[in-house]
């Protein structure tokens, strides 16, 4: 932090300053009596609070995870579907082999040879940095859509395979085989019925996922030179300052853990049937 010019009296200054020279239990509680506060400390590199950067660069992750988890989304259960109402069919082969490729698909070779592909050969995309929304929507996402769709490949193909076990589950139950013989289209059956019963095992995939595209960030925002969360931390690691690194992976635990506390508690909307009561 002082340079390699600094002098004795300067280095003994700065360790008294952050409580360096105190016992290490002390330095402990301290800390934690700083977390109480949201105050992570301040940053060696930036000389700015820990939780500013984190503000600062937050938003940035959670747009990509958004776009990320929207394509997840729609072709993940989308497949998931197709392949469960398909069963056995060339289409449910072709949606289970592409899932299993994509669950083995390394982030960061994909996201390389996406840059290679369409954004050095084909020059459709930029290759680094990232667009707002006041440059124009078109810039934006050709900026986002490379990232997205390397973030988004792992949830994707997860989704899918969740979605063709749990349909295939709730296709075989009574209430479907009733709601085909009253007559209802296939259609209604498919998405009123049996989705809506399926979605419990799906919404717990849903909630692990998206926390883990939060966090696992890192490779793809390196790879894209996305100014978030994942390229903040990469830049401290490269810089030790370890500050910044403690302080981000402690946010981002936090919120994992408040995301899966919100899945759980969607449970009983998705499902009425579900009760949060301790058995007697």
């Amino acid at each position: 932090m002082l340079g390699p010019q600094a002098s004795v009296s300067e280095i003994h200054k700065l360790r008294e300053q952050l409580g360096l020279n105190k016992p290490i239990g002390e330095q402990f509680l301290l800390y934690c009596s700083q977390l109480m506060h949201f105050n992570l400390g301040t940053s060696y590199t930036y000389n700015e609070p820990v939780i500013k950067l984190i503000m600062q660069r937050f938003p940035n992750t959670v747009i990509l995870t958004l776009f990320s988890m929207f394509l997840a989304l729609i072709f993940g259960i989308g497949s998931g579907i197709i392949a469960a109402v398909k069963k056995n069919s060339w289409v449910d082969y072709l949606v289970t082999i592409l899932s299993l490729v994509g669950v083995s698909m390394p982030v960061f070779w994909l996201g390389v040879m996406l840059v290679l592909v369409f954004s050095v050969n084909l020059q459709l995309f930029p290759a680094t940095g990232m667009a707002s929304l006041s440059s124009g929507v078109i810039d934006f996402l050709s900026h986002i859509i490379l990232p997205a769709i390397t973030l988004a490949t792992i949830p994707t193909a997860n989704f899918s395979r969740i979605t063709r076990t749990s349909m295939l589950d709730v296709l075989g139950e009574n209430y479907i085989r009733t709601a085909k013989a009253k007559g209802l289209s296939n259609f209604k059956i498919i998405l009123k019925h049996a989705l809506k019963n399926a979605m419990v095992p799906i919404l717990t995939t849903i909630g692990m996922e998206f926390s883990s595209m939060l966090g696992g960030a890192v490779l793809t925002e390196t790879i894209f030179s996305w100014p978030g969360m994942g390229k903040l931390i990469v830049d401290a690691i490269d810089k030790r300052d370890f500050v910044v690194v403690q302080g981000t992976v402690l946010f981002l635990a936090l919120m994992f853990v408040l995301i899966n506390l919100c899945v759980d508690l969607l449970y009983k909307v998705v499902n009425p049937r579900i009760q949060y009561v301790k058995k007697e």
